[in-house]
């Protein structure tokens, strides 16, 4: 497919593409029209591996603001492209009508949806006797097996996205398209807003290192987990979001604690607005205070021309997410207690307030209050951000979750290397069970994931291994150890505990800074005040 690229002025329309090779390709070309005027839309037929390299070659002579795309093509775009690219989603509306439609056809119907089910469903069918089965996919083998089990299990019609619907038609079940104009047209709002920030952000030179992201990729649905604990934590997360309050987040390293954070901005009415994250702890103290405030031009010897937005100004009437709040020095405590009070920031260099409308939502592994009583963190501040608090349970606290959360982060650390889940996996898994309960899980998910990372490479390398017990005791060998290792905690940052895990560790100290879940640049401050 040859493309003669368009010569085209930096001042014109958002340029947006649409990537899709499914159905949702026609859906895609008839709406575009409606944004002729607000933005240059292209549609491609392409998919997958085909288009990400497509839409690469073209954007090294060309411009876009966003790609939108769908479902799994979309998923595998947005970690390949190096620009923002919007995933259309149905609505629960469009849904239930598309259940509507299938239960005129049979009233056995299935449903599979790209990573995750919809847990509202699993109630919708208790509560009305909806015969309704719901499966999942990660890959395109995976959503045939799911269609082909579901067939053998006398299931006439299936709903989901394009690439669903196409498979299940090939195998001579009836599929029913679950996408709605309106919720691609709200894809096409989100693409537009999207580019004006993108854009905005070029046009003014803001680049920070500090801030991750502009926008929130993670949702409510991906702090997963169906144990009780879990379901009140995301319950939690949808009252919250309803306040404008601040909201402290304390739990452990690896609980999801910036996931809670995204969630919160998703589901708030900032949403469409900037999510800007920082690490107070991964930035020396010297940069930390420009990088939130901003400064003037000639504010230090350094300083850019025409001086620096800081990252409240970037989150303006959105929110900004400061993890690893306890390491924040006490002179910046003293100027982010300002912006909560009087809602506006004093750039460095200037003596001019400026007002920000942010939402703040901060982040922490360690005991506040007893920093507090330290006189490390100050006590008006602390109140101040924990307004709202919220405890994001360990992972050895919801033993119930560890089993599908192996599964699932297996399944998909498989998918990202090219290999085809086993037929049996989640049975397989649970024949090492004995493995995955008793250990006490001090890295919580992100361990969990990361285990089954190693997991799926060493099955990888021998494709006919059996996922038995003894392979998987001897690939992790972390399992053995099934004391209760007590987690974590405040302790290990004095001194001695310090002293005791840079030892263990032989001075490594990327490998003592993971172990105690905190960034490099705070062990290497830590280590300087100890000495």
């Amino acid at each position: 497919m040859k493309h003669t690229p368009a010569i085209r002025d930096t001042h014109d329309k958002p340029v947006i593409w649409t990537v899709s090779i499914s159905r949702l390709f026609d859906m895609f070309r008839d709406i575009m029209v409606e944004y002729d005027v607000s933005a240059d839309i292209e549609p491609i037929h392409m998919g997958f591996e085909e288009a990400a390299q497509y839409l690469k070659e073209r954007l090294q002579t060309e411009r876009c603001d966003a790609v939108i795309a769908a479902g799994s093509n979309g998923a595998y775009l947005k970690n390949r492209l190096p620009v923002p690219v919007v995933i259309a989603k149905a609505s629960g509306f469009d849904v239930m009508q598309a259940l509507a439609r299938a239960r005129k056809v049979s009233p056995a119907i299935g449903l599979i949806n790209y990573q995750e089910t919809m847990p509202e469903l699993a109630d919708f069918k208790a509560t009305f006797g909806f015969p309704l089965e719901q499966r999942t996919y990660v890959t395109e083998e995976d959503a045939r097996a799911q269609i082909s089990e579901l067939k053998a299990g006398g299931i006439k019609v299936i709903v989901g996205a394009g690439l669903i619907t196409d498979l299940a038609e090939e195998a001579g079940l009836t599929g029913i398209f679950m996408y709605s104009a309106t919720s691609i047209r709200q894809a096409f709002d989100d693409a537009l807003e999207i580019a004006r920030l993108t854009r905005l952000e070029s046009a003014r030179g803001r680049h920070h290192p500090a801030a991750e992201s502009l926008r929130a990729k993670h949702g409510i649905n991906d702090l997963r987990g169906d144990s009780a604990l879990m379901q009140a934590t995301r319950k939690s997360i949808a009252l919250f979001a309803r306040s404008p309050a601040t909201v402290l987040l304390q739990g452990e390293t690896g609980t999801g604690k910036e996931l809670a954070a995204q969630a919160l901005h998703r589901e708030s009415t900032r949403a469409r607005q900037p999510f800007v994250a920082v690490n107070c702890g991964a930035i020396a103290e010297s940069l930390l205070e420009s990088e939130l405030f901003g400064y003037e031009e000639g504010a230090f010897t350094g300083s850019k021309r025409g001086g620096h937005a800081g990252l409240f100004e970037i989150a303006h009437r959105g929110t900004v997410f400061l993890d690893e709040i306890g390491e924040m020095p006490l002179a910046l405590q003293t100027r982010l207690l300002r912006v909560l009070e009087e809602r506006e920031i004093t750039r460095v260099g200037s003596m001019r307030p400026i007002p920000v409308d942010v939402r703040i939502i901060s982040a922490t592994h360690c005991d506040l209050v007893a920093r507090v009583k330290e006189g490390k963190f100050r006590a008006d501040l602390y109140f101040r951000l924990a307004v709202l608090r919220l405890h994001l349970p360990a992972l050895r606290e919801r033993a119930d979750d560890t089993l599908p959360l192996a599964v699932w982060f297996l399944k998909h650390a498989l998918a990202a290397i090219g290999v085809r889940p086993h037929a049996n996996l989640h049975a397989e898994m649970a024949s090492c069970g004995m493995l995955l309960q008793p250990y006490a899980w001090p890295g919580n998910v992100r361990e969990l994931r990361n285990l089954m990372e190693r997991l799926a490479l060493f099955l990888a390398a021998e494709p006919l291994q059996a996922l038995t017990p003894s392979f998987v005791a001897k690939t992790l060998p972390e399992l053995s150890i099934t004391e209760n290792t007590p987690a974590i905690s405040t302790k290990q940052s004095t001194p001695e505990s310090l002293e005791q895990v840079m030892e263990k560790f032989n001075n490594n100290r990327d490998a003592a800074a993971d172990y105690l879940g905190i960034s490099r640049t705070t062990l290497w401050r830590r280590l300087k005040q100890k000495s």
